[in-house]
């Protein structure tokens, strides 16, 4: 590896005498140039000629927008970012980009440069490949074992988006031998202020290969803390968008997270690697068909949340059909047409045996008895044609009939009825739940209707899968599903629906699982989700967590998750990890100097603590003249520290932890393994340093061995 500069891994900015770093820069200056044109053909494009009405030009107006959205260049954002030098050209089918930016068909290119999006000059050659491009694959995957002949690997270092530094690696020459990257390892290490960033120029080979699995089959990565796996299920989908972009703008892409504050510290990942229309959501959000105004105990939300449940409002709902006794009697004209009532019943009988849809099948019943009015018609000499079968359909006695034998039913009504009525229960859980989950799943006093029931956010997901009973939830073509492991079955019943003819990408940790329902299998999961067939990948080297503060929090694995693989950190970062007893009266005013501590360095601070210690230490920082955020709120320059809940701590990142009381973390869960869990996670959200403080004892894995 070399930089043509005295240090052997880079070059810094101040060396201007150096010919290549000159020529990128102008190459870099150049490229945005070419990136500003590009945005001003389309903003010049006139469309009055091509649009036939208002509509037409409402949505041709609205793409022209997204797609100069999409050509935005962030100033501070690098443009490029690597360079490959192959041996032997690449034609125009692995540099080219998105549809509308193909170079030209003849073309071949030797050089490419790899950045977030492809730029083309006036004459449509490459100037930037979009690193999703089949031609930018080898910045990833090339080694010196195996350099998919590529000659040169060039990396870039960036300040404020000018080039500062350059590192390369020459795969091709054996005298060469491989060495770590210090660039990249500066980039994964930058202190973090702000939202989540891409991770676009750090991929690496194991995550590109997740990153880049088709479309057709599902993936689930199991990741310990900073594995990088809620980056690499985003750069999937960015992926997935370049290379199924029509289909997915037909069938859409939606990334379901655990909560808002952990959507909206990704929510800039996205568009900064071009890709504006995909959804965010939580599970709650997708439910969202009732006020969730209560809470559910522990126990009960087991219950609710367990898969069996699906089978007793099966059997509730179906139990709404009742078996025809009369027949039906159809007036046209002067004739009059019988269907008795066996015949019904053979009618229903087959319905209930295809096991449809409940609302598929009592559309199906009104059609039916009218083709076999028709059959009647034709056997007495008519001719009757559709239209007298959908009249037939629609007359008054079929129309009464259906509504008597299969009746319309409300999903929310179902399932306050069952909740509420303990014979009702009883009647359709018999041989599914126990006597005793029966009674805790009961409401103590039941609603009157719909609008007064105190909703849980369990019940809002019991509704959804009735009101699927009913009528098909709509599929989108691909799913996120991040902090998976937290899910009931029930829930992943709930995401399944969404992506039912699609596809998806499940991230999740099963020693971060801090539910009482939490899986403890990927198989079991993904066979609620209706992805038994998904490929499961696990990554276990760690690129933001030091080694010392993930061998820490690991200790708690064989009481949280035995079996599972620790995180092999790649990080070495001497005095990350700082353990302090504090005096029993003090651990408040310990809190607030070792925060202070955390922001005389570069970057963001996140004091984490149990929920019940937020007001207190809410307290002692407004009265040390701290100020802080909540989660959710971006970091800035000028403030820096966030004050973390516990139970909001997962999936989130700081520069610098301050872990107040362990043991009160553990305390504020309903079980010592739940407990464990959300520490383990509390311990594993720092990229630079930890520092935690207790006033009472350690829980005993993390106590220092006693003499």
């Amino acid at each position: 590896m070399s930089a043509h500069a005295p240090d052997p891994a880079t070059t810094p900015a101040d060396a201007p005498q150096d010919p290549l770093l000159a020529r990128e820069r102008a190459h870099l200056a150049a490229s945005r140039s070419a990136l500003r044109a590009m945005r001003e053909d389309v903003q010049a494009l006139d469309i009055r000629d091509v649009t036939a009405n208002w509509v037409n030009a409402a949505v041709l107006e609205a793409q022209i927008e997204d797609r100069v959205k999409a050509l935005a260049d962030l100033a501070h954002t690098p443009l490029f970012f690597g360079r490959l030098d192959y041996l032997h050209p690449v034609g125009a089918a692995g540099a080219e980009g998105t549809e509308g930016e193909r170079p030209p068909p003849e073309a071949a290119y030797r050089t490419l440069h790899i950045g977030r999006r492809h730029v083309h000059d006036a004459d449509g050659d490459p100037m930037v490949i979009d690193w999703r491009a089949p031609a930018s694959q080898p910045f990833y995957r090339a080694s010196k074992k195996d350099p998919l002949d590529v000659g040169l690997r060039r990396r870039f270092g960036y300040t404020a988006g000018d080039i500062t530094a350059y590192e390369d690696e020459h795969l091709s020459d054996p005298a060469e031998t491989a060495r770590s990257s210090k660039l990249l390892q500066a980039e994964i290490e930058r202190p973090r202020v702000g939202p989540m960033r891409d991770i676009v120029a750090t991929i690496q080979p194991e995550q590109d290969e997740i990153v880049r699995s088709g479309l057709g089959g599902s993936v689930c990565v199991q990741g310990g803390p900073g594995t990088g796996k809620t980056a690499v299920g985003l750069h999937r989908v960015a992926y997935l968008l370049y290379a199924h972009r029509e289909r997915l703008a037909r069938t859409g892409t939606l990334v379901i997270g655990p909560n808002a504050s952990f959507l909206h510290y990704i929510e800039q990942v996205l568009p900064a690697l071009g890709e504006l229309e995909v959804q965010q959501a939580t599970v709650d959000d997708l439910v969202a068909s009732v006020d969730v105004r209560g809470t559910d105990p522990a126990p009960a939300a087991v219950v609710k949340g367990d898969a069996r449940m699906a089978e007793v409002l099966r059997r509730a709902l179906r139990s709404h059909v009742t078996p025809p006794t009369e027949p039906v009697v159809v007036v046209r004209g002067s004739r009059r047409w019988r269907v008795p009532a066996y015949e019904l019943e053979e009618m229903v009988d087959q319905l209930l045996a295809r096991d449809m849809r409940y609302g598929a099948a009592r559309e199906a019943l009104p059609q039916r008895i009218a083709h076999t009015v028709l059959v009647r018609m034709e056997e007495a000499g008519e001719a009757p044609d559709d239209r007298v079968q959908d009249a037939v359909a629609r007359n008054p006695a079929v129309k009464a009939a259906v509504k008597e034998i299969w009746p319309p039913v409300d999903p929310a009504k179902l399932v306050l009825r069952l909740l509420s009525d303990a014979e009702f229960l009883a009647a359709h859980a018999e041989g599914v739940l126990t006597s005793d989950e029966q009674k805790t799943i009961l409401w103590t006093k039941p609603a009157r209707s719909v609008k007064s029931a105190k909703w849980s956010a369990a019940d809002a997901v019991l509704i959804d899968e009735a009101g699927d009973l009913i009528a098909r939830t709509h599929s989108l073509g691909h799913v996120v599903l991040d902090e998976a492991q937290d899910l009931s079955p029930m829930q992943y019943r709930a995401v399944g629906r969404r992506c039912s003819t699609g596809s998806a990408t499940v991230l999740g940790d099963l020693a971060q699982g801090t539910t009482p329902w939490a899986t403890t299998s990927w198989a079991d999961a993904l066979r609620h989700l209706g992805k038994a067939d998904a490929v499961v990948e696990e990554l276990t080297a760690g690129f933001r967590v030091p080694r010392e503060v993930i061998a820490y929090a690991s200790r708690l694995l064989p009481s949280i998750a035995p079996g599972l693989a620790e995180v092999a950190s790649v990080r070495e970062s001497p005095g990350s990890l700082s353990v302090r007893p504090v005096a029993a009266g003090g651990l408040d005013d310990a809190v607030v100097t070792a925060c202070a501590e955390s922001l005389a360095h570069e970057g963001s601070t996140g004091l984490i603590a149990a929920d019940a210690r937020i007001p207190a230490l809410r307290e002692a920082l407004t009265a040390a003249g701290l100020p802080y955020l909540s989660p959710g709120e971006e970091t800035t320059a000028e403030a820096r520290l966030t004050l973390v809940p516990a139970s909001l701590a997962k999936g989130l990142e700081y520069d610098y932890v301050v872990l107040d009381e362990p043991a009160a973390v553990v305390d504020g869960e309903p079980d010592e393994r739940t407990g464990l869990r959300r520490l383990y996670v509390a311990l594993t959200r720092a990229v630079s340093g930890l520092i935690v403080l207790h006033a009472t004892d350690l829980p005993e894995a993390l106590s220092p061995p006693t003499t």
